[in-house]
């Protein structure tokens, strides 16, 4: 039987990335153009710039992938391509950029919600026993989500205000940690004691609220670190990054096993950025396997942005002939609760 081969693109925000996967599962290529050292200077993400860098990168970026996997374009099933949310620039160039190579080739187009890859990046290393929950958590989104199988997911809570990501963004650049905030705070809280400040933990404790809220949290940090400046009193970088790192992943933590209990699942899945946080991984494992469940991650370049995990997610869409037409457009705001599953 030959295989079903998807190419895969993903512009929604900084990176430029395109792969190649083979029956949902197989990764033949993988690569990603990063805009750190673009962006590193101004603190985070400048939207005109990172449109500007996906048109100059995005062909190279896909005659990379198809070499690498060794294939070209007659040989693939279909084009999947992240259409929302992100930053509307970006978002247009992978849009565009796969309307354009559809047309030309003849190959279905397969629209994906970027929050649905990130999950699917799960099913490219392990095999998932449904029903499964997956915490997403990323620097625009903060989702629990019940999977009851693979293509089928309800939206059990979102945040009400700052992603996970965007809170970890923004206290780096509090610290003046630098870019990118998430792996920043990750080394800085390390060294630091996380009960060296009693930061608020929002909706902790309310049994059956899968909602998050970051922005209490983030601005508690921000104003003891603005505190202590103004009154020229030592600042442990450290200290305050492990107590804020601490508070979040607690909630994070909570949230995620209440979750399974109350659907009755054995197994969590975790993806986005922030999944490549060591301390949530660490202790979200903990508290599963104490709880007699188990936790299921993608390797840390997977939980980033990636175009495998679109792929992976375009596959499953493409089994079930969910095509897009030519009129495919960026959805900056799409809405997870009309579009996942």
């Amino acid at each position: 039987m030959s295989r079903v081969l998807i190419l895969g693109l993903e512009t929604s925000c900084d990176e430029t990335a395109a792969a190649v996967v083979a029956d949902g599962r197989v990764i033949l290529s993988n690569v990603v153009n990063s805009q750190v050292a673009d962006h590193q200077k101004f603190g985070g993400v400048v939207p005109e710039i990172a449109s500007r860098r996906h048109l100059e990168n995005i062909n190279l970026v896909i005659d990379r992938a198809l070499a690498a996997a060794g294939v070209g374009f007659g040989d693939l099933a279909a084009l999947a391509v992240t259409c929302g949310p992100g930053l509307v620039g970006a978002l247009l160039v992978g849009v565009n950029t796969a309307k354009t190579l559809a047309f030309a080739t003849g190959k279905p187009l397969v629209a994906v919600h970027h929050v649905v890859a990130h999950v699917a990046a799960n099913y490219l290393e392990h095999d998932v026993t449904f029903p499964a929950v997956c915490l997403v958590a990323s620097g625009g989104h903060t989702s629990l989500l019940y999977l009851r199988r693979r293509e089928e997911a309800e939206v059990l809570g979102t945040t009400r205000d700052d992603a996970a990501g965007e809170a970890f963004d923004k206290i780096a650049r509090t610290l003046e940690l630098g870019y990118p905030g998430g792996p920043a705070v990750d080394s800085e809280a390390a060294f630091g004691n996380p009960d060296a400040y009693a930061f608020p933990k929002a909706f902790a404790g309310q049994d059956g609220t899968f909602d998050f809220s970051f922005s209490g949290l983030k601005s508690a940090v921000i104003n003891t670190v603005h505190k202590l400046r103004q009154k020229q009193e030592p600042l442990n970088r450290a200290d305050v990054a492990a107590s804020f790192q601490a508070a979040a992943v607690a909630v994070l933590v909570e949230k995620t096993v209440l979750a399974a209990r109350v659907k009755g699942v054995k197994t969590v899945l975790l993806a986005g950025g922030v999944a490549a946080n060591r301390e949530l991984r660490r202790r979200l494992a903990e508290a599963l396997s104490a709880d007699g469940r188990s936790l299921l991650c993608p390797r840390p370049e997977l939980c980033t942005d990636n175009a495998a995990m679109v792929a992976c997610a375009g596959y499953d869409l493409f089994r079930q002939n969910k095509f897009s037409g030519f009129d495919l457009n960026a959805a900056p705001a799409l809405d997870i609760f009309r579009q996942v599953g």
